[in-house]
């Protein structure tokens, strides 16, 4: 499993929280702007088809209440002008027949009537050539318009109302009805607008538009086509003619109107008999709603990624908060656990429970020190009182065995030469820690003097361990080449030399070789002290020199030894700012240590 630093973990789970926040937020924005906005928008366009509706079948009302008011004996022409009106008929009962126009004909029953009326060949012919022209209008199609195959329109809608005229017996005799004719009437669908949307632009397009559709054609508009001009003839898309006329339902809802995206409404129109014969259509451009959504998305888009930022920037002075002294604090441990007792972390790091802990572990390391300081005390008093005592029992032991103080017998000197050998192990012992207390109270200060490396050193080891050698059959060779001088304290130096050749010939296989060599190289001195036997094992070299770690002999025989001679060794080696290792050879093994000349 990767592992990661606290801060990184800190930092990477935080920037997880506040980005997952943060998309969650813009999210939910996002929907209440949508909302909000587009919504609202939509819900006034409905409105908006509401009045314009109101606006639109006003009209009729209109002709209705001049027909009431006007009277109708005068000249019709007059009061055809005075009423703004597009045709002004009188059909006498016995017209009646040949009349196609459903609201005159209900007039005819007594009944006074208005409504929207389809206007076609013959009658339109016979209506005048001004009327006839309105009609005229080329058929246009546009990106998802409904297909439509009719190349011009020959008919108009319009908006009629008829009165019938009654005689004495209270039977209707004549019926008087005009109308307006809505193709290409744009007063009427600019009124609608300016009434509803006033007259405002945005990007020098009306912002409300107001179309009347004749089936699916437009008949009287203020959209504006490509060229800026009304577009008159275009067709409704596909969509809405399908939702509209043809399943004659309201469509509140975005629609694509000849050029532009809009939020529109479009409602039926129906004539007298229920029947749909054209679309009143209301529409605000879609566009300005977008722009105002973008914009306030973006502010808000702002604002989440500035709070985003912030809390980012926290997020980092909390985990650098945390962090630093928790850092500090495996420093601490891992000062403390390579011996540095006296090393302390900051007690101060700006949060109390993080305070509490420094303090603890600045006890816990004051404890350590206290208990280290007596161990080494124990050490070095206990070692000094034995190396005294040792010194005179050792001399007297040889003594007796070498017959200085009368003659002994054979197995009084076997058990006299055991008894050396046990107190040659002991003060050998007492030494190493002596050794160690001034390695562990930094005490081992080097007083160096030019120095012969095989003559002052190592031929001094070769003699001290040749006995040895000799009881387990050993070739002891000493290949170091003669007069190499080097500047270092001997004394520690030959402490060193001891402890390598020693382990030498201990870890040696019976009969076989302890081979010293030495080498040149640049400015330093390379030593070898190689002997045969097992090689180490990779797993097993970092035991080597650490204090009280010792490796089994491959022989099986128990081998007396304390773990202190290659810590030792290696301390004093490094304090000559040397190096010393192992490498398995395939037969044996080397110990090489590096000297600076």
């Amino acid at each position: 499993m990767r592992t990661q630093s606290l801060k990184t973990k800190i930092l990477i789970l935080s920037f997880v929280s506040i980005l997952i926040f943060s998309v969650a937020v813009l999210s939910l924005g996002a929907h209440i702007i949508k909302n909000d906005i587009i919504a609202r928008a939509q819900r006034q366009v409905k409105n908006d088809l509401f009045i314009a509706h109101s606006i639109y079948y006003g009209e009729i009302e209109t002709i209705k209440t001049a027909f009431n008011i006007i009277p109708l004996t005068v000249d019709l022409a007059k009061v055809k002008q005075g009423l703004g009106l597009d045709y002004l008929y009188v059909v006498e009962r016995q017209e009646l027949p040949k009349v196609s126009s459903e609201i005159v004909r209900r007039a005819f029953q007594g009944i006074p009537t208005g409504g929207i009326r389809i206007i076609k060949e013959p009658e339109l012919s016979g209506m005048g050539q001004d009327i006839y022209k309105k009609a005229q209008i080329k058929v246009l199609a546009t990106p998802k318009s409904h297909p439509n195959d009719l190349k011009v329109l020959d008919k108009v809608m319009a908006i009629g109302y008829a009165m019938p005229v009654f005689d004495e017996r209270k039977e209707v005799t004549r019926v008087i009805y005009g109308g307006k004719i809505i193709n290409q009437d744009f007063a009427l669908v600019d009124k609608i607008r300016n009434l509803v949307f006033e007259d405002k632009l945005y990007n020098s397009k009306p912002l409300g538009t107001v179309t009347i559709f004749l089936d699916d054609i437009r008949i009287a508009t203020n959209v504006l086509d490509n060229r800026g001009e009304r577009a008159i003839g275009t067709v409704v898309s596909d969509t809405v003619y399908k939702k509209v006329v043809k399943e004659g339902n309201i469509w509140l809802d975005r629609a694509f109107v000849v050029t532009d995206w809009y939020l529109t409404g479009y409602e039926p129109i129906k004539n007298i008999k229920g029947e749909v014969v054209g679309i009143l259509y209301v529409g605000v451009l879609e566009k300005p709603f977008k722009d105002m959504e973008k914009g306030i998305f973006l502010g808000f888009l702002a604002i989440v990624g500035l709070v985003a930022v912030l809390a980012a920037i926290s997020s980092y002075i909390l985990a650098y908060s945390i962090s630093r002294p928790v850092t500090g604090m495996v420093e601490a441990a891992g000062k403390i656990s390579s011996g540095d007792l006296g090393f302390r972390v900051k007690t101060e790091t700006g949060i109390k429970e993080l305070n509490h802990l420094a303090e603890a572990f600045n006890v816990m390391a004051i404890k350590l020190k206290e208990r280290q300081e007596s161990y080494l005390d124990l050490i070095s008093f206990v070692a000094h009182e034995l190396k005294g005592i040792l010194s005179s029992t050792i001399l007297n032991a040889y003594s007796v065995r070498d017959g200085f103080l009368g003659m002994i017998n054979f197995k009084q000197i076997k058990a006299m030469d055991s008894v050396a050998r046990n107190l040659d192990y002991l003060d050998s012992t007492v030494k190493n820690f002596l050794n160690l207390s001034r390695i562990e109270k930094d005490e081992m200060a080097l007083v160096r003097a030019e120095l012969f490396v095989r003559e002052d050193i190592f031929e001094v080891a070769v003699d001290a361990f040749s006995k040895q050698a000799n009881d387990r059959q050993i070739q002891l060779i000493n290949d170091i080449q003669p007069g190499l001088k080097i500047r270092a304290d001997q004394n520690l130096l030959q402490v060193a030399a001891n402890n390598l050749v020693g382990n030498a010939i201990k870890y040696a296989s019976p009969g076989g070789k302890v081979i010293l060599r030495s080498d040149k190289i640049n400015n330093h001195l390379e030593i070898e002290i190689y002997n045969d036997g097992k090689p180490i094992k990779d797993g097993d070299k970092i035991k080597l020199f650490k204090k009280f770690s010792r490796l089994d002999s491959p022989f099986g025989a128990k081998i007396q030894g304390t773990g202190l001679g290659l810590f030792i060794t290696h301390q004093i080696i490094e304090k000559h700012e040397g190096k010393i290792w192992a490498e398995a050879r395939e037969k044996g093994n080397a110990f090489k240590l590096e000297l600076p000349i």
